[in-house]
């Protein structure tokens, strides 16, 4: 099978299109014929070896100290089942599916193992270019909102961040979910955030996102560069900061009203995401 692969770390020109042999479905697992995937910012941290501070040697140990430990990238993907591990059910060949591979990667290719517990079946509605494309970042914001700060109607919702994958689902979650939102993302992103429902739009240019003075129910901060001492005077009096991007130090000092920590990947959530795409916003 073609696959895209990496032998080393770099900058993207390290990643070419190679034959590889094809994967093998362990007894848990689904041997996926990939018809799309997503290259997300954990593929690029990983390739480039670029982490947030404090956590390279963490995920050296887990990606290869000398060398990738999986050569092929890609942590989603939605495609049609080749075939099924001897442990599972409710899967069978011929099936659309949509879900992820977890830390294992190997979804650039044209055949991935994804583990039965992180698939679901895509509806006939969604398109496999919009299933993949919506799993990385929609889950991450969907944690956050909901799982974490559970946020209601009525409530004012700051999303830095939000032309990226995980911003733009935050902005559509929020409105979903009844919020009044603020999007802070380049001039050049601004019709696009509009279309998707935000009510302000902040121009990280002209108005560092730091200086606001607004008070906030929700800050989700998809960049990295509020900081919890900025990020906690911009909150309402019970207003929570959720912390997608930081670095190690960060990420141990998160207590209280701001909220860190790795983002689940669960097949319920992967369903309740298409369930709602491409017209259910």
């Amino acid at each position: 099978m073609r696959a895209a692969v990496r032998r080393t770390c770099g900058e993207p020109s390290v990643v070419r299109i190679e034959e590889v042999p094809a994967p093998t479905p362990g007894a848990k697992q689904v041997l996926v014929r990939v018809h799309a995937t997503a290259v997300t910012a954990a593929d690029a941290r990983i390739r480039g070896a670029n982490f947030p501070r404090g956590y390279a040697l963490i995920a050296r140990m887990l990606f290869g100290l000398r060398r990738p430990r999986q050569p092929i990238l890609g942590g989603v993907a939605s495609g049609v089942v080749e075939a099924v591990g001897s442990r599972v059910e409710g899967f069978a060949v011929g099936d659309e599916v949509s879900g992820s591979s977890g830390m294992a990667l190997g979804c650039h290719a044209e055949l991935a193992v994804l583990p039965a517990k992180k698939l679901v079946h895509k509806p006939a509605a969604v398109s496999h270019e919009q299933a993949a494309g919506v799993l990385f970042g929609g889950s991450t914001a969907l944690h956050y909102l909901r799982d974490v700060a559970d946020v209601r109607p009525g409530q004012t919702v700051l999303v830095n961040g939000a032309s990226g994958a995980v911003g733009t689902n935050a902005l559509q979650l929020a409105k979903h979910l009844g919020a009044e939102v603020t999007a802070v993302a380049s001039a050049a992103n601004a019709t696009l955030l509009k279309e998707l429902g935000a009510d302000h739009v902040v121009d990280y240019a002209l108005t560092p996102v730091a200086t606001l003075t607004e008070k906030f129910d929700v800050v989700i901060d998809n960049v990295g560069n509020i900081g919890i001492p900025a990020g906690r005077r911009m909150l309402s009096p019970d207003g929570v900061m959720l912390l997608v991007v930081g670095d190690l130090s960060e990420t141990l000092r998160a207590r209280g009203n701001v909220k860190a920590g790795p983002s689940p990947e669960r097949a319920a959530s992967f369903t309740t995401l298409l369930d709602r795409s491409p017209t259910g916003r």
